[in-house]
């Protein structure tokens, strides 16, 4: 059923607000059963909580919207018709997306290709050429806009479909000398964004950006990246996400072959050509369903202080799983998740995926 424009309109209001990220937006939804419930019952839990944040005006949210108007992009919501299925099953997933272009191609089995931005004329060469392949087989190539290895990449798959995420807005140009292949994008293929239109991005962004990547794809190729790089980290989200991991070796003379070399040590899968791929998405396999039991379950509508204090005393920097810390405090899972959702929004609690929390 399709989410009426008040329920869409709160969705993005609630994910706008500070210290609410995909798992508390998730946990919210759970708790209220829509985005509305939740916008309404959330002043009174903040202040409850004593947090020093509050909902973003309505104006804010209006005007976020207009801005998206203005430059042709169009909002997706968790719970759109048109909201991608492979990022639908992440755990939690992106609660909105802009996106610029065509949407269409994020619903079609799509790969990502990341890799060093720096990347040697060779490493460039394979990402272009396994691009093209890729999309010649029916896939849409998904990657980062960056220079190096993205640019490479999205070059090959522009005939057949490329899918561009960036860490700002689906108006940040970044690096400007893409400014080119992002046009070329936008006509024949899809810009997508977690963030605002008109956000510039900031180093925080792009982890949020690799995890858009990932899970969109079905599985993520390295092609060239050091050890502590971007491409590393969207490799470690794939895994965490259920994706195939692939690498591409390299000469261990390159520094910029450790990162693949060292996945492949890790048990990535050998990636020298499509052959390798088809071979892999050939083995049957389970898609990772979304999580569809409600936490709250039984929940009351007002959690007890008491006990609110009981489990903020069982959390520690570990990850817990909830029905862990139910069963350290003696209370049913709904009461423990509730009093879990105020602790993160005072800021005294971290939400995970997988109904684990830390402090």
């Amino acid at each position: 059923m399709s989410l009426t424009r008040a329920e869409r309109f709160a969705r993005l209001r609630l994910a706008r607000t500070d210290r609410i990220g995909p798992v508390t937006f998730r946990q919210l939804l759970d708790r209220f059963g829509s985005a509305e419930r939740a916008v309404d019952a959330l002043p009174d839990l903040i202040r409850k909580s004593g947090a020093g944040h509050a909902l973003p005006s309505i104006d804010r949210i209006e005007d976020e919207i207009a801005a998206g108007d203005r430059i042709g992009a169009r909002l997706m919501v968790l719970g759109d018709d048109g909201y991608p299925e492979m990022l639908a099953a992440v755990d939690p997933p992106p609660p909105v997306l802009w996106t610029l272009g065509d949407p269409d191609p994020m619903q079609r089995p799509c790969i990502a290709i990341v890799g060093a931005r720096i990347a040697s004329a060779g490493g460039q060469r394979i990402a272009r050429g396994l691009a093209q392949q890729l999309g010649e087989a029916g896939h849409v190539v998904v990657s980062g806009l960056a220079r190096g290895i993205d640019g490479a990449a999205h070059t090959g798959a522009l005939p057949t479909g490329t899918v561009a995420v960036l860490g700002g807005g689906v108006d940040d140009v970044y690096p400007p000398d893409n400014a080119g292949l992002y046009a070329q994008i936008v006509e024949q293929g899809c810009i997508v964004s977690e963030s605002p239109v008109g956000h510039r991005a900031q180093a925080k962004d792009f982890p949020r950006r690799n995890r858009i990547i990932s899970g969109l794809s079905r599985g993520v190729v390295v092609v060239e990246a050091e050890i502590r790089s971007g491409s590393l980290i969207t490799a470690r989200l794939a895994n965490e996400q259920g994706r195939d991991v692939f690498a591409v070796p390299g000469s261990p003379l390159d520094p910029r072959a450790r990162g693949p070399n060292e996945l492949l040590r890790q048990g990535a899968i050998l990636c020298e050509g499509l052959e390798d791929i088809e071979r892999e998405f050939g083995r049957p396999r389970a898609v990772r369903e979304p999580p569809t039991d409600n936490p709250f379950e039984g929940a009351p509508d007002a959690v007890d202080a008491a006990l609110i204090e009981r489990v903020a005393a069982l959390l520690s920097p570990t990850p817990t799983p909830r029905d862990e810390l139910a069963r350290a405090a003696g209370a049913p899972v709904g009461d423990v998740a509730a009093a879990l959702l105020e602790l993160s929004l005072a800021g005294r609690a971290t939400l995970l995926p997988g109904g684990m929390a830390s402090l």
